[in-house]
């Protein structure tokens, strides 16, 4: 962005997010200032700049939100709408380096470039800038991923790191002995918390919703909508409790069998019981 001016003998622009301001007259003419002057502070143009970087904060963080919903629920997106947000820089920053799959499931690789005409050019797993021009691009959830390990080598090759977590993402895989009638996994369950205030708000804090009782995630897979659940206690309960048992609901509020519970679901299921968990009191000492 240029220099605009706030006032005599100042001009303000919006540099890394941060207001600064740069004098126009006397010795330091041109050069940029360590702090704001109360007279730049208080004008309208700094304030308009200010209000700018909050909104561009917000921006930045609903592209990534948006990117990460498509990555969980690896929804085919038009290769056109990717080729018209690319210029944008916050869009640029989070898709820039994810794993992309164009018409050949097999054909993924590391999205570098998009031109104004839809062509993708991604770096696969041979080092080559390949270009593809698919009608939609999905932005696959790891646990889809059958080469995510070669995947994990290859980006610590190349350096890459991806503002939207996908390929080194936690993932768990579905167990293939279990019970046939089970509905529920109680791997997380019973991590004690001193309060359940202290509980939502843990899951709150990583991004989860709070209803009711539990703490849930709605996950899109194979086609079908899917939601994870886990209890934490009544919602005016503010004493100790614990975490309770995994569970999945569909669309209907039907509880799913744990052999009908799709690769993603399972595993961003998993991924929030396991981070909820992550965060209970453990005793310390010899008798612990």
């Amino acid at each position: 962005m240029g220099w605009l001016s706030a006032g005599e003998g100042y001009d303000v622009a919006l540099v890394e997010g941060r207001v600064v301001a740069r004098a126009t007259t006397g010795r330091a003419a041109g050069r940029q200032l360590k702090s704001l002057p109360k007279q730049v502070r208080e004008h309208p143009e700094a304030e308009r700049l200010r209000r700018f970087a909050e909104w561009l904060d917000r921006h930045a963080a609903a592209c990534l939100a948006q990117v990460d919903t498509w990555m969980v629920s690896s929804l085919p997106v038009p290769t056109g709408l990717v080729a018209r947000v690319w210029p944008d820089e916050a869009w640029q920053s989070v898709l820039r380096d994810l794993v992309v799959v164009g018409d050949d499931p097999e054909e993924a690789g590391f999205l570098r470039d998009v031109t104004a005409s839809g062509e993708l050019r991604v770096v696969n797993l041979d080092g080559e800038t390949v270009r593809l021009s698919p009608v939609t691009v999905t932005l696959p959830h790891p646990v889809l991923l059958p080469d995510l390990e070669d995947l994990r080598e290859f980006a610590a090759e190349l350096g890459v790191v991806q503002r939207v977590e996908q390929i080194h993402r936690a993932t768990w895989t579905r167990p293939v002995d279990l019970a046939e009638k089970s509905t529920e996994m109680t791997e997380f369950a019973g991590g004690r918390f001193a309060s359940r205030f202290g509980l939502a708000a843990r899951a709150t804090s990583l991004g989860y919703r709070v209803s009711g009782g539990y703490v849930t995630c709605a996950v899109r897979d194979t086609g079908h909508a899917a939601e994870a659940s886990v209890w934490i206690g009544e919602p005016y309960w503010d004493g100790e409790t614990e975490t309770g048992s995994l569970t999945w609901h569909d669309r209907e509020g039907r509880r799913l069998p744990l052999r009908e519970v799709g690769p993603v679901a399972w595993s961003e299921g998993m991924r929030m019981a396991a981070a909820l968990y992550a965060g209970r009191a453990v005793e310390e000492g010899g008798d612990a």
